[in-house]
Parts: structure tokens; C-alpha cells; sequence
């Protein structure tokens, strides 16, 4: 892969950023949590709690098993309802623990004060222990257990840490809401993953729609080791392979990571949440999240408890419209559609977008025309078209050999085509299987 195929990859769509400049809202419990304890890549947490037990904030209701795993804690006091399968967003019934609300009280090792909090003696080993119990998992979306990404395998170094502060997807306004409102807790939670690294440079890509935070956060770094970059406004520049090489002009291989080429890269929220838990010994049990939508009366960024289920957000943001004809779990390039508003607000939820009628509606399918926008797009160097061919034929091994697990999912390919294919559908269909096949044949 060229580093061409980066540079030329990528779509412009219209950033419809209705909540930019809004205050980050803290919304109150609801009456009711659901709390998955599966909210990260990696094996489903062990359930500690039963039916009819009392818990409180930052509260263990589920401990991580094995390393690539994470703890769970309650967002909420109260009252364990249920622990049993749910519903999560995508339709699937998983294991989740019920809460009835009952007060707000909370652990008493939470420092719960505005105060800014410096690191001063914490070794790296005592980072990665703070923010391993805390239960901090990737929240640009991948969720990967962040303890993980701070343990640098062996043979490979570190030398730069990377922070996103893209927030590329149309809609989202989550990460700039963050960058603006809580820009001395970012910087510090920077230095905490420093060290926790053990690099001594950093950089914070943000696109140049952003030019507040930008002014802002290269004012804060002045005369420290950190970097403060602009980037081009260029769909999906948030990408970890994309922005390593827009950043640094490194070449992260083909089913590689960003530590392959000396870089780690963790977003924003996950740096701030990061920060909470080693100086303020907070576990990870809220998020801000956008509520967004082109007919929503308030569109809102929420700083709102884990478990909270989606129609609460809805109703905080103005209710839903009328003309709603689906309700997207993210932005609307990479997001999957909600199968119900009472499905909870998780660790990887960024953002709730509202899709009117007329937009929400799919052009009919037609067949391919060879054109090769997809290709032309595709920000991994892949074949989108043959990819989706190979997924709809079950051609599995061929899928694999074209490289469909660099796939990002980013959506680029449908967006473009004009043939409007359903092509990421079906990659994602496709990644599935081939994920299959190479865990039956790693176990083997």
C-alpha cells in the first residue's frame, strides 16, 4: 500500500455541525439503567452483583476477564432490578445488569471537585493500574480496552503519542464540545498518557473547522512537548492509519497498528477519561454524547450516565420529530440504526443522530458501472466493489486475500457510489465471516 493511496482517499460531505458552540448539559439520572457488561472489544466482563442488591456510583458490577477485557461500574444508586439479556443497539439480546434509581450517591474515594488535579509522583505502571480498574475503553467508537494500548509489546517502541481531536463524521460535536470546556483536564490527561507511554512528544491533530480549539489548545501547549496540528477538512481524516500518515507521514502496514510505526493514538474523550480516573480516582460511568438531527428542536451535547437509555436524551434535546424516519447510533457515515430508543447509552456512544424521511430514504440499487469512485476513495488503497462481490458470492478465503479486515468501515465507498450499492453493508458482512474463520483457525 503507497502512501498515495492515503493521500488520495477520503469525501467531503456536508458537516451539518447543528451543535457546534452549544454548552456541554449535564443531564440527571433516569429512573432506570441498563448497563451492558459487554462495552469493549475483548471478552464480556464477569457480573458481580445479583438481583435486589444495593449499589451506588463507581460502584464494581462487573470485572474485566482477561486482558483484552474491562471493568464495569454503576453509573447510578439504587436498586439492582435485573441481571439478565437485554436489548443493545444492534437488536441483539446481550447480558446487562438493571438499575432502579434511588438518590445519587456516590463511592467516597471520587474526588467530585472542579479542581485541576496534576500528576507529580505516579510511575507509568501505577497510570495503567488507575485506568485499568477504571474501566477506560477507546470512546472515538473502537472501544478497545485503553490499559492495553499503554502496554507497548515487546520489540516495538514508542515514540509518539498521538491525540484525536478530528471528530470528522457530519453531525458530531462531542469532541470539540470536550476540547473547549474541559481543555486543562485534556492537556493534563495528555502528560498522564506520556508518561504512561514513556514518550516524550505528542501531538493533537484537529481539523481546521475547528479553528477555537485550535486557538485554544496551541495556546495552552505553548513552550511543552506537546503539538498542536490543523488538519485538512477531509472525511474519514479521524482514522488512526490516516491520521499517523497526515501527521507524521508514516506508513502504519497493511493489518498493522499505529505502535508498528511508533505511534499510539487514543481520542480525546479518551484522554479526559483517562484523566478522571488516575487523579481523580473516577471510573468510567458517563460520557458526553451528541443529540443531533436537522428537525430536532435542541440539538445538544450530553454529559449523560452509561446505561441511560436513548429515548431520555431524545426527550432532553426536544423530543422526537415527527418526520424522523431513523435513529443512527453515531454519525451517519460509519453509524448503524437504532432498532429502538430504549436500547442504553454505552461507553462507544458518541452521538444520537435523527434522519428525516426524505433523507433517510435509499435510492434503489443499481447495478455497478465500473466507474471505480469507490476505489478512488477508499482511504485503505481496497476495491470496495469486489469486496462487496466477494462478500455476496460467500467467497470468504478470496475476501481475506484482498485485505477486507483493513477495511475501516468508514463508509466512503457508499456514500460515492452512484449506483447507490449497498457496499459497506456487505464489507461488514464480509468481515465477519473472515473474522470467523481466522478465530476458528487461530484456535486450531
Amino acid at each position: 500500500m503507497s502512501l498515495k493511496s492515503f493521500s488520495r482517499g477520503g469525501v467531503h460531505p456536508a458537516e451539518h455541525k447543528l451543535s457546534s458552540g452549544n454548552a456541554i448539559q449535564v443531564l440527571p439520572p433516569p429512573e432506570v439503567v441498563v448497563i451492558p457488561v459487554s462495552q469493549h472489544l475483548g471478552a464480556p466482563s464477569k457480573v458481580m452483583v445479583n438481583r435486589g442488591d444495593e449499589v451506588i456510583v463507581g460502584q464494581l458490577i462487573a470485572q474485566s476477564e482477561g486482558f483484552v477485557s474491562t471493568n464495569i461500574h454503576s453509573s447510578v444508586s439504587g436498586k439492582v432490578l435485573k441481571v439478565d439479556n437485554f436489548s443493545d443497539s444492534s437488536g441483539y439480546r446481550r447480558m446487562a445488569v438493571q438499575i432502579q434509581v434511588e438518590g445519587d450517591q456516590w463511592i467516597d474515594t471520587i474526588d467530585r471537585s472542579d479542581d485541576l488535579v496534576k500528576n507529580t509522583v505516579l510511575t507509568s505502571e501505577d497510570i495503567r493500574k488507575k485506568i485499568l480498574d477504571a474501566g477506560i475503553v477507546g470512546l472515538g467508537g473502537a472501544t478497545f480496552p485503553t490499559h492495553v494500548k499503554l502496554m507497548v509489546p515487546k520489540g516495538k517502541k514508542a515514540e509518539y503519542l498521538i491525540v484525536n481531536g478530528v471528530e470528522c463524521e457530519p453531525y458530531l460535536t462531542s469532541d470539540h464540545a470536550l476540547m473547549m470546556e474541559k481543555s486543562d483536564e485534556l492537556l493534563a490527561g495528555i502528560h498522564l498518557m506520556m508518561k504512561g507511554l514513556g514518550v516524550e512528544k505528542a501531538i493533537l491533530g484537529i481539523e481546521n473547522n475547528k479553528p477555537d480549539a485550535i486557538q485554544k489548545m496551541q495556546k495552552m501547549t505553548e513552550g511543552t512537548s506537546v503539538r498542536v496540528q490543523g488538519l485538512k477538512v477531509k472525511y474519514p481524516q479521524g482514522g488512526e492509519k490516516q491520521l499517523v500518515q497526515a501527521l507524521l507521514k508514516r506508513e502504519v502496514p497493511s493489518g498493522g497498528l499505529p505502535i508498528d510505526v511508533g505511534v499510539v493514538v487514543f481520542n480525546v474523550g479518551t484522554v479526559y477519561a483517562a484523566y478522571d480516573a488516575v487523579m481523580k480516582n473516577r471510573p468510567l460511568i458517563d460520557r458526553i454524547v451528541t443529540v443531533t438531527g436537522k428537525s430536532l428542536s435542541n440539538p445538544s451535547n450530553f454529559q449523560v450516565r452509561i446505561g441511560t437509555p436513548v429515548s431520555y436524551l431524545v426527550e432532553k434535546a426536544g423530543g422526537l420529530p415527527e418526520d424522523t424516519a431513523k435513529v443512527i447510533n453515531g454519525g451517519p457515515m460509519m453509524g448503524k440504526a437504532l432498532s429502538s430508543l430504549d436500547v442504553p447509552v454505552v461507553k462507544g456512544s458518541s452521538g444520537i443522530l435523527l434522519i428525516r424521511e426524505q433523507e433517510a430514504r435509499r435510492k434503489e440499487v443499481q447495478p455497478c458501472i465500473r466507474c471505480t469512485r469507490c476505489v478512488g476513495v477508499c482511504p485503505m488503497g481496497l476495491e470496495p466493489y469486489l469486496l462487496m462481490t466477494l462478500a455476496e458470492k460467500g467467497m470468504y478465503e478470496r475476501l481475506e486475500q484482498e485485505k477486507v479486515m483493513d477495511c475501516i468501515e468508514c463508509g466512503s465507498c457508499s456514500y460515492t457510489c452512484p449506483s447507490a450499492r449497498p457496499l459497506l453493508d456487505y464489507i461488514r458482512l464480509g468481515k465477519a465471516e473472515v473474522g470467523k474463520i481466522m478465530r476458528t483457525r487461530k484456535a486450531v
